[in-house]
């Protein structure tokens, strides 16, 4: 059995699960519990063992598919040989689904014309596929079930399915004609809640119509320029499915171990949440007008470090769990033989100091746009600016979660400077109490020590790290971050090493495998994230003909339904890496704002404490504190009740 390319996928998920749905009508993957469970299909990581449900066009010519406009709900349209018919597929959303979710899988087939004829294979594997579930009908309910372990699923179709026993699938035979619809859907439960419940066809199809509208009002919500309106509200609405609803957290792909070199062993598990993909994430949504994110992620970050800055790791669980123990599945043979499948990712326990940095600018972006901290809120705030003045002279893993040695990254102390220059700002800006002195000559010293140490004077540019001559896609973000213009010499410099030393063409890598001791084996693709960063720094620089050709190009690499994956390979034409990557689809957002203020003639943005709100233009506000009563809220929420406190 082959595998599809990733970019033959599109994700549909209710902001607690997801599911990837591949151009032929088949589910590979799906953890319809939550982000990070166990898959109920996994046939992406295991082509013979991972199981699906595929719906199989006979006679099939062609396939078109998109998502309904300003919604995450896909439309696949198959042309067969009699016919024409319509799949939709969605997790099903409802008012108040934070904290109730339906839970919801929903699969409706359409007939357009003629008649068309699917071949249906359910076949679910639980514990990544090392479980064979227990299939069961009901025929009092007329529903069927799997149920194994701590995993169960409650299957209602609109067709009879026959369950073959040696092969643990439900199969059956579907024909629909012009105007009929078939449903079918599966509600994810726990093996000691088996509610069995059949749902009219009416209530099936209002809870699709509701999804759609539910998906609406959110786009409706945010402000988007005219200019690629189409590509940001497509990421946009990525990066919102990839938010987990219950905690906040913002997780950076809905998939695990899909490779970063087809048949290589760079293979992560991406569905936790990282602190540095979560803010640069609510950054591009409070651009474009979503900040309940950033709200949600706030309060996420100081419930999983107990409101202790200085336990801060760089990576959590979407509900806050802090061990993340990175375990081999070698039962499974990889997305085309790219071993081995990991789950849990051993990145949570390596230093990266450009969290701090990453953390108080999106702390300082929430505060822009209109928001007030409590004291327990300034108190961790003021934690980890502490924590960088303590910490930012240590060597660390750096922004790519190196494997080798822990180094002195450039990226990395310049983030600490940021973490600094974020501090400093918002006690000046906001009258808020602090040693703001004393980080002021911290700040002063990590830029000494950066232009120092990390800077090569013979080829007059920025390097990876100290000591070395090479350089690092990262080094994009100085300008990005305000750490220096772009049109300083030094980063003209460096622009320019990175354009011959990383750039194949169109495509950034992230460094040169072959030159660095990374502490891995194999290559990988080009970085998309850091293909946008170079978009970004170009318009800064005025470069705008070329920015702009740049980013023509890049968004054309997208999937056909606008999704990116982590890297690409230029020389075989295809994403790799997990699939989509919020990464890349906020760096896609950052960049069309800032091709859209060039092209309206707007001053391009020269810090990234300028993202965000600050980008639209929009007053800072004054910053209170409030005293919250004692038990009433998490660390740092916010307290609108009449009577409290404030302190300036």
């Amino acid at each position: 059995m082959s595998y599809a390319p990733i970019s033959d996928y599109a994700l549909v998920g209710d902001c607690h699960a997801s599911a990837l749905v591949s151009k032929d009508g088949a589910i590979d993957w799906a953890c319809l519990w939550r982000f990070d469970a166990s898959p109920v299909f996994c046939r992406l990581l295991d082509a013979e063992k991972g199981g699906t449900f595929a719906l199989t066009a006979r006679e099939l010519e062609s396939v078109q598919r998109r998502y309904l406009t300003d919604t995450n709900v896909l439309e696949t349209t198959f042309t067969t040989k009699s016919g024409v018919a319509r799949l939709i597929d969605c997790f099903t959303m409802r008012s108040g689904g934070r904290t109730k979710p339906y839970r919801q899988l929903l699969r409706v087939i359409e007939g357009v014309e003629g008649e068309v004829t699917f071949d249906v294979l359910i076949r679910p594997l639980f514990d990544y596929a090392l479980l064979r579930p227990w299939l069961r009908y009901h025929e009092d309910h007329d529903l069927y079930s799997a149920v194994g372990g701590d995993e169960a699923f409650v299957l209602q179709s609109e067709i009879p399915l026959h369950i073959s026993g040696e092969g643990a699938r439900f199969l059956g035979e579907l024909t629909v004609r012009r105007r009929q619809r078939r449903r079918f859907s599966i509600i994810s439960r726990r093996p000691h809640d088996m509610r069995l419940e059949k749902l009219a066809t009416a209530v099936l199809d209002r809870r699709l119509k509701a999804t759609i509208d539910w998906w609406r009002q959110w786009v409706n919500q945010g402000t988007y320029d005219e200019t690629y309106r189409e590509e940001v509200v497509r990421s946009a609405l990525v990066l919102k499915l990839l938010t987990c609803a219950p905690t906040g957290a913002i997780i950076a792909a809905p998939t695990t171990s899909l490779p970063e070199a087809a048949g290589g062993t760079r293979n992560w598990d991406y569905r936790f949440s990282w602190i540095r993909d979560s803010a640069h994430t609510l950054a591009a949504l409070l651009a474009v007008g979503h900040p309940e994110v950033a709200t949600g992620f706030k309060m996420f970050i100081e419930r999983a470090t107990a409101g202790h800055a200085d336990d801060l790791q760089v990576v959590y669980g979407c509900y806050g769990e802090r061990r993340l123990t990175e375990v081999e599945l070698s039962h499974l043979d990889g997305y085309r033989g790219s071993r081995p499948v990991r789950i849990g990712n051993a990145a949570a326990t390596q230093r990266q100091l450009d969290v701090y940095g990453e953390l108080l600018n999106a702390t300082h972006l929430w505060l822009s746009a209109g928001n007030t901290l409590s004291v327990d809120g300034w108190r961790f705030v003021r934690g980890l600016v502490e924590a960088t003045c303590a910490s930012w002279k240590e060597p660390d893993r750096g922004l790519w979660e190196m494997r080798g040695d822990p180094r002195h990254y450039v990226e990395s102390k310049a983030m600490c400077w940021l973490a600094l220059e974020c501090g400093v700002q918002t006690c000046e800006q906001y009258g808020l109490p602090a040693e703001v002195g004393r980080w002021r000559e911290v700040r002063e010293e990590i830029r000494a020590t950066i232009e120092r140490e990390g800077f090569d004077r013979e080829r007059g540019c920025f390097v990876q790290f100290f000591g070395s001559r090479e350089v690092d896609a990262s080094l994009l973000l100085l300008p990005i971050m305000g750490f220096l213009d772009a049109n300083d010499p030094r980063m003209r410099a460096t622009v320019d090493a990175i354009e011959t030393d990383l750039c194949d063409g169109l495509l950034v890598r992230r460094y040169r495998n072959e030159a660095v001791d990374d502490g891995l084996e194999g290559g990988e693709g080009a970085f998309l994230m850091a293909s946008f960063w170079l978009v970004d720094v170009l318009a800064m620089q005025g470069r705008l003909k070329d920015a702009e050709s740049r980013f023509q190009r890049l968004l054309k690499l997208a999937n056909d339904v606008g999704l990116f994956a982590e890297e690409y390979d230029g020389v075989r034409s295809e994403q790799l890496g997990n699939f989509p990557q919020a990464f890349t689809h906020m760096a896609l957002i950052n960049s069309a704002e800032s091709l859209a203020r060039a092209q309206l003639g707007i001053a391009p943005i020269r810090s990234v404490m300028e993202r965000g709100v600050l980008r639209r233009g929009r007053p800072i506000a004054r910053a209170t504190l409030h005293h919250e009563r004692h038990g009433t809220h998490a660390p740092g929420a916010l307290n609108h009740r009449a009577g409290d406190r404030h302190v300036q």
